[in-house]
């Protein structure tokens, strides 16, 4: 429990960083994201997954 919290603190972390540092580059992307089909956001989103969990498991191994 302690490792999802502590993934779940980094990701507000990051995403807190995308608020503060670039703001207007957040608000643009948004903007374009109804615009791309649901297939190439499902992609994106199954690749993250996995890169992510190949990082933990290269990780904590």
């Amino acid at each position: 429990m302690a490792d999802f919290l502590t993934g779940f603190a980094f990701f507000l972390v990051i995403e807190g960083l995308v608020y503060a540092l670039a703001p207007s580059s957040l608000k643009r992307m948004a903007a374009m994201l109804p615009a791309l089909p649901d297939g190439q956001l499902r992609l994106f989103g199954l690749i993250s997954v996995t890169l992510g969990v190949g990082l933990v498991w290269l990780i904590r191994g």
